[in-house]
């Protein structure tokens, strides 16, 4: 799950950022800000994914049958995605800031093309259930692969003129609901492309190998695409009042949008209902469809993030912000870490206090996950924030802005 695009060269990452403070009050320190908090967000819901196997629910947001604690733990998570993928197409843009669109387009293609195989190799092997042969029996095609393959599209829509970034992105995040109708079997001809674009689904590749689209990748490519268009107001001499309230507005317009439409009950994601008691209630409103990300979804979780941004960037002196911005300076290297730090974590208690149920080790409460965050932290921020200060200073190893 990450922008995981790089700091484009002009952003200000946080190595640079503590070491001079006056790039600490930038923009662009807010953006790496925004891209590390969420990066602790992502945390929650991999620790809870990885200790809660054993207590599977079919939809962790589902109004009627998870635990509140669970549902609003998970709720959290859902500003991952959409943020990343929104700072993705932002961070090209500035990218390109101090590069020609040709390079610009190159980069997003090798970058979305090394991503995907990040995806299907090191990424793939990395998860708790997940053994180390290879080739797996299922690839799981999640979060990386999808941004990836947004960054290959977004690499050709660049060329567009701005005004037809932000209709066809609008067109796409908008209206690809209309197409949730179209439900195509494996005998169905395009059914392997359409499970890639918009249906969750399974796509066999033969010789008793699965690919699992969790992620279908069209509403993620309007996302990455309306974030780019949004580039020119982070440029260079733009005025930062002007850009504050130009985001306060995106966002506060989006989750107003939200609320109205949702209310309605009538397009954008499943109906909502009445439950049995007010909390219940609530949390069927807020209870969105994120495969494929829903217009629903899409609005109050990209408009949060829009308003984090312009928090961050005006209140930038506190002692958060930076070492916030070291997480998001180096999002691919910590998603990375975390996924095999947690992978031996369970696997150690699997061997030390054997499996809780079937053939795999769990805690039952939720505040063991939360305690698990917690100490993870430190452990997974020092080696993270010394990443993020070596891509600063090595510019001259080419491959480390891959990661």
């Amino acid at each position: 799950m990450a922008s995981l695009a790089p700091s484009p060269q002009g952003i200000a990452p946080a190595a640079a950022a503590a070491a001079n403070p006056a790039a600490v009050r930038t923009r662009l320190l807010a953006i790496d800000a925004l891209r590390g908090l969420v990066m602790l967000f992502m945390l929650v819901d991999h620790v809870r994914e990885t200790f809660f196997l054993h207590l599977q629910v079919s939809d962790p947001v589902d109004a009627n049958t998870t635990d509140p604690g669970l549902f609003f733990t998970r709720l959290l998570s859902t500003f991952c995605a959409p943020t990343f993928v929104a700072l993705t197409g932002l961070s090209a843009w500035l990218y390109g800031q101090s590069h020609t669109k040709k390079e610009v387009s190159e980069f997003l293609l090798k970058r979305g093309l090394f991503l995907i195989f990040l995806e299907l190799t090191v990424i793939c092997l990395a998860w708790p259930t997940q053994t180390f042969a290879f080739p797996p029996a299922r690839f799981w095609l999640q979060v990386i692969w999808a941004i990836g393959i947004s960054m290959v599209a977004l690499s050709a829509l660049i060329h567009l003129p701005r005004k037809m970034q932000f209709g066809l992105g609008l067109a796409i995040v908008c209206l690809h609901n209309l197409l949730d109708g179209i439900v195509l079997t494996p005998q169905d001809s395009g059914y392997a492309l359409w499970a890639v674009l918009h249906q969750r689904s399974v796509i066999d590749l033969g010789m008793g190998l699965t690919a699992k689209t969790t992620y279908p990748v069209l509403p993620w490519i309007g996302v990455i695409l309306l974030g780019y268009a949004c580039g020119p107001w982070f440029a260079k001499g733009t005025d930062p009042a002007q850009r504050l309230r130009r985001l306060i507005m995106l966002g506060t317009g989006m989750i107003a949008a939200f609320v109205l439409i949702r209310y309605a009950n009538v397009y954008g994601d499943k109906p909502w209902f009445i439950g049995e008691t007010p909390l219940r209630t609530v949390m069927s409103f807020l209870a969105l469809t994120k495969y494929p990300p829903s217009l629903l979804f899409l609005l109050p979780t990209v408009g949060t993030g829009v308003l984090l941004l312009a928090l961050f960037e005006k209140y930038q002196d506190g002692a958060i912000l930076p070492h916030l911005a070291y997480l998001g300076g180096a999002p691919m290297f910590f998603y990375i870490l975390h996924l095999y730090v947690l992978k031996g974590i369970y696997h150690a208690a699997l061997m030390l206090y054997g499996p809780v149920k079937g053939t795999v080790f769990g805690v039952d409460n939720l505040s063991t996950v939360w305690i698990w965050v917690f100490v993870l932290i430190p452990p997974l921020y020092f080696p993270t924030r010394w990443f993020a200060g070596l891509k600063q200073r090595r510019k001259d190893i080419w491959w480390l802005k891959y990661l």
